[in-house]
């Protein structure tokens, strides 16, 4: 298994992200994505880091769909690769109603087809470096106006991959049909079927193998022995993944919970915290639930934990190291690392 790190380039110190970054480049990571939520955008932290990175990949993880135009992604992806040396990876999403009506003022509806069509268009750029396209939600260039296929002025690059972020059924298929890689989340792998299967039949409708997709999994991981004091701690992430991230009609992370056999209790933490009552939905998570979708605990079951994501077809690992210092989550990563290269082996 390949193995990665996720960054929110607002949580931290940025002296100290860099500092993680180089260090974990010099440990043997492979891939360092950045996230894009409603901070920092994701597109100025990887320039910056392909000037700090010699060899490592540098993934958008992801650009959220409706931020940007399809034309402008293809631009940004274009300009990343160059100035890396070719080490970009292009993640997309389709994010939220919240984030993208609430934050950038543009309509969420039909992200599956806003998506296909987005995919398409970047290829087009990317194989051509020009787009004229007819499509549903996206006409280039626009009819009736005054403007005409224009060809970019930097060069084209058909080999800069792209990965989706999914978590639908109807994402799942599209992402094994159009993508080269899977950014996963809210994983079990004793369920992953519920995510595979769609994965599978996308990629077959297409004529493709599903082995060509890279399936890219992120988890937090932590070590301690005191496992059920490390699980109540991170409860209250999880409550505000079923609870918060979405509104009461449309919440993808808690319909994917749903899907992985925890359907009564993404439906209990949900109305709790639509109720306001967040310290109950906190409590309402089972450890059982934050275990089995995280890499914590001692190292004997974050080993086992690893072994059984390798089993289930996961690539590539992405990790979140626990520690309130740099110097405690570069320890965590360099331990989790060691453990990563062992099950692997």
């Amino acid at each position: 298994m390949r193995i990665s790190i996720q960054l929110s380039a607002e949580a931290t110190d940025w002296a100290d992200l860099v500092t993680y970054v180089v260090e974990a480049e010099r440990l043997g990571v492979d891939i360092c994505w950045v996230a894009e939520a409603w901070g920092c955008d994701a597109a100025s932290p990887l320039g910056y880091l392909a000037a700090k990175t010699d060899r490592m990949l540098l993934g958008s993880g992801i650009l959220q769909l409706g931020s940007r135009s399809p034309v402008l992604v293809a631009m940004t992806a274009l300009t990343l690769a160059r100035l890396s040396g070719n080490r970009f990876l292009l993640g997309l999403g389709a994010s939220g109603p919240q984030v993208v009506e609430g934050l950038h003022g543009t309509p969420f509806a039909h992200p599956l087809g806003r998506m296909r069509e987005t995919v398409e268009i970047i290829r087009q750029v990317f194989a051509t470096g020009q787009a004229r396209y007819d499509g549903e939600h996206f006409q280039l260039p626009l009819p009736g106006g005054d403007g005409k296929a224009i060809r970019l002025s930097q060069p084209p690059n058909p080999d800069i991959p792209i990965y989706l972020a999914t978590l639908s059924p109807a994402m799942l298929r599209l992402t094994g049909a159009v993508a080269d890689g899977w950014l996963g989340t809210s994983f079990v792998p004793e369920a992953a079927s519920a995510y595979f299967e769609h994965l599978a039949a996308g990629a077959a409708k297409a004529g493709r193998d599903v082995g060509e997709l890279d399936i890219c999994q992120g988890a937090e991981v932590a070590f301690g022995d005191d496992v059920e004091e490390m699980a109540a701690l991170r409860k209250p992430g999880l409550a505000f993944s079923l609870g918060g991230m979405g509104s009461g009609s449309r919440n993808f992370y808690n319909n994917a919970y749903a899907r992985l056999g925890f359907a009564d209790v993404a439906e209990k933490v949900q109305q709790l915290w639509l109720d306001g009552r967040r310290d109950e939905a906190a409590a309402a998570v089972p450890a059982e639930m934050v275990l089995a979708t995280t890499l914590i605990g001692t190292e004997a079951m974050v080993r086992d934990r690893l072994r059984r994501w390798r089993e289930a077809g996961v690539d590539t690992v992405r990790l979140y190291p626990a520690g309130d210092t740099l110097d405690e989550r570069l320890a965590t990563l360099a331990r989790a690392i060691e453990l990563v290269r062992e099950v692997s082996a």
